[in-house]
Formats: structure tokens, sequence, C-alpha cells
């Protein structure tokens, strides 16, 4: 399995309220959450791992450079206007196949992290499996919608009855969503989410897999509480 990191954002509103480290940089469990990561990549029988920074993160970069891994480790310096735009530039040294991408701040327990893995390996009929959560930690979360069998329907910024899970910004899918990505980007679109429902809207086989808790580290205060989770 080959895994991608989206770590280009500038954590501006961590920097606001006190912290100094990037976000990637802001360690739990004495841990980097970047450096967190990689680690449970490669225990989740990573091949590669692709990671894109901004060009304003020189200390996140030489964290990077500085790790000696067993795996090739493919690092995009580029400073972009949206998550899509950070994904697009990481499409481009990703290799063939399937692979599952995260962005930095998205926390979860190992274990479900594998389990996850290991179900979208295991799986021969779609085209990409997304991680959603009951548990609505996100500002401005995005709604997934699924028919009995867990097949995802659609994605909506609102919630609406009967709405159960949303989207735990984790996404294992397959080479083939790189077309609709270069289409997104062509047309002009922005942000994750859209470029979701383009694969939708393009016929894309797409199951949800609950994970019961996913956090995000948005705020000062996530901090705190994305170590709690982590040590329970």
């Amino acid at each position: 399995m080959n895994y991608a990191i989206i770590a280009a954002g500038e954590g501006s509103r961590l920097a606001q309220e006190g912290v100094a480290k990037p976000k990637p940089l802001v360690e739990l469990q004495g841990e980097p959450m970047i450096g967190r990561l990689i680690n449970v990549m490669i225990r989740c029988n990573a091949e590669s791992i692709s990671i894109i920074v901004n060009e304003h993160m020189s200390e996140v970069r030489q964290y990077l450079e500085s790790l000696e891994l067993p795996i090739p480790l493919n690092l995009v310096v580029k400073t972009t206007p949206s998550s899509m735009h950070s994904f697009w530039h990481l499409s481009q040294v990703i290799p063939e196949g399937k692979f599952c991408l995260t962005t930095v701040d998205t926390i979860f327990r190992e274990q479900d992290f594998k389990a996850y893995i290991d179900a979208f390996e295991a799986d021969k009929t779609h085209d990409g499996m997304w991680a959603v959560t009951p548990f609505v930690d996100d500002e401005k979360p995005l709604w997934v919608d699924v028919d009995d069998e867990m097949s995802i329907t659609a994605f909506r910024d609102k919630r609406w009855d009967g709405a159960k899970y949303v989207s735990g910004g984790i996404y294992a899918m397959t080479d083939k969503a790189f077309d609709v990505l270069d289409q997104c980007i062509e047309q002009g679109i922005s942000r994750m989410r859209n470029f979701q429902r383009a694969l939708v809207d393009a016929g894309h086989r797409l199951q949800a897999y609950s994970i019961d808790k996913i956090v995000d580290v948005d705020h000062a205060d996530d901090i705190a509480t994305a170590e709690a989770f982590l040590a329970s």
C-alpha cells in the first residue's frame, strides 16, 4: 500500500492561539504528529509515502529530510490554495495502484486505521473506501450519505434527518481517481469536498468504512483532546 499526507496548511489558528510549533511538528504522546503518521503507515505495510508541505515550513521540511526510512519518501514542497490542489501535486509522485491519503491533523487509533487499510486491500469491487465517523468534531463537517450497503451516494455540507456519518479525512482509493482530479483542476474547482462530489458524479464506486472516533487538531485545545483520545 502506498500512502500520502497533506501537510501544506499554515496552521494559522494554532499559531494565533499561542502554539509555536508548525502543526505537523506538534507533539502527541511525545511524537510529532507527522512522525506518528509516518510510523503508523510503515507499520501498516507502506511501500512508499508521499508528503506535501508548503514552502514556508522549512522546519517541517528539514525534519522530514532528516528521517531515515526503510521505504521511499516523496517530498513535495509547494504552497497551494487548497487541499485539493495539494492532492493534485501529490498525484504526480504517488505510485500507481491503491493508496491512502490523509491530512496531517487527522488523529485516529492505530488499530482502527490498520483494520480499515486491511479492508481496503481486500476489497475487489470498489474504486475507493472512505473512512467515516459518527463522531462530529469538525467545525464544518462534510456529511456523507450512504445506502443500506454503506455505498456512498452523496457528500453534503449540511446535516439532514437521518444523517449518521461525517468524513473522517482519510481516503483510500486507486489511481483511477486521478482523471477526475485532473478535470477538477482544469475546471477551476477547489476544495477536497468538491473533488469527492465529482467522484460520485463520475460514477466511482465509493464504500464508507465507519470508525467510531476520529479527532482533528485545529485549535490549541484540540491537542489535549487528541492526547487523551490516544491514551484512552
